[in-house]
């Protein structure tokens, strides 16, 4: 079962140790990155031509469900062509001048990495079109109607831009972009090699099922893999004799809540409130929200789709409904299952 990657509160030495962590489990090469062989196939053929030609890399576009590795992709790219690669986010580039600073410190062929593209506010876009296009930039020099106007070259740049929510980046922004790649959940598979690999980098002693157990519950996500499996290694060294075994693993993650489906505290939390509470839906978001305290917005965007993507909840015009999976994973008959009460219909039945 698959999910995209969580927001999680850590302490400064988590967070420290995890940024560490990641960054030493990441490949050096193309060829070294796991999964997704569409894209890296594509990107490969892209760049031999480029340098083939002495050319900049087309300006590209990675978009999926984070932690799949589009930050990493960038980072090889720039590696591949041999060039340097600047990152920045949406968020943080709030005004022309702070895309000036990046764009005018490019040397020619360095990519331009922003995450969260689809953040970029309008005047920031419109100002990066005829970078993108003509590899110039027009500088305004003050304010009001009289405010005078230079262009600047720069030099000859790729701007790689990723996100999680494609269907938010205006059609123009999309239209700039030559190679457009999406990325897709890994396999168990995958994720197992992943989670070997990063254990030889991590020097941690663990089974193939043992990082078989991990990379089940880990939501198709090398990231979560990667996040769980340095926790497992802390239970595996404090619990057990250091080596991660199946036992030892799903101790471990049992501990951090997170069963055999991959559902979290939450999730179950989610699902249960609609079973329990209202009769396995419709439910509004907003009401489901509610009850079990959480904002909206961080219900429809972090916890919906992992539930939706395996089945366990729909969406429906008059709000969100649970499924028999739903109800099996707890043990439970679903209500089309159960039998009808004496004078009454079925659940579906008006």
């Amino acid at each position: 079962m698959t999910v995209p990657s969580r927001p999680e509160i850590t302490t400064p030495e988590e967070l420290t140790e995890d940024l560490g962590s990641e960054l030493s489990l990441r490949p050096h090469r193309l060829s070294e990155f796991i999964g997704q062989p569409k894209v890296k196939e594509s990107l490969r053929i892209a760049i031999d031509a480029a340098v083939s030609r002495r050319e900049p890399l087309d300006h590209t576009l990675l978009y999926g469900p984070p932690g799949l590795g589009k930050t990493t992709l960038s980072m090889l790219m720039a590696r591949e062509m041999g060039t340097n690669v600047r990152t920045t986010s949406g968020p943080v580039l709030e005004k022309p001048g702070d895309l000036v600073r990046e764009l005018t410190s490019l040397r020619d062929g360095d990519i331009l990495f922003i995450d969260e593209i689809h953040r970029l506010r309008p005047v920031i876009e419109e100002f990066l079109y005829p970078a993108m296009e003509d590899f110039r930039i027009d500088v305004r020099l003050s304010d009001g109607p009289q405010a005078q106007m230079i262009t600047m070259p720069i030099e000859r740049f790729t701007l790689v831009g990723a996100t999680t929510r494609f269907g938010l980046l205006t059609p123009p922004m999309r239209a700039r972009f030559g190679i457009v790649q999406r990325l897709d959940y890994y396999s168990v598979d995958q994720l197992a090699f992943i989670v070997e690999r990063s254990g030889e980098i991590l020097g941690v002693k663990i089974t193939g099922e043992g990082a078989l157990e991990i990379a089940r519950r880990s939501r198709g996500t090398p990231r979560v893999a990667n996040r769980f499996l340095r926790r497992v290694r802390d239970y595996a060294q404090v619990r057990a004799d250091g080596v991660i075994t199946p036992e030892v693993a799903v101790a471990a993650l049992e501990m951090l809540e997170v069963d055999e489906y991959g559902l979290d505290d939450m999730d179950a939390r989610v699902l249960r409130a609609i079973i329990e509470r209202f009769d396995g839906g419709p439910v509004g978001l907003n009401t489901l929200a509610v009850s079990i305290g959480e904002d909206p917005g961080t219900l429809e965007e972090v916890y919906e789709p992992f539930l939706i993507q395996n089945g366990l909840l729909m969406r429906t015009p008059r709000g969100r409904v649970t499924t028999s999976l739903a109800y099996r994973r707890f043990g439970l008959v679903a209500p089309e299952n159960r039998a009808p009460e004496k004078g009454q219909g079925t659940f579906f039945e008006s």
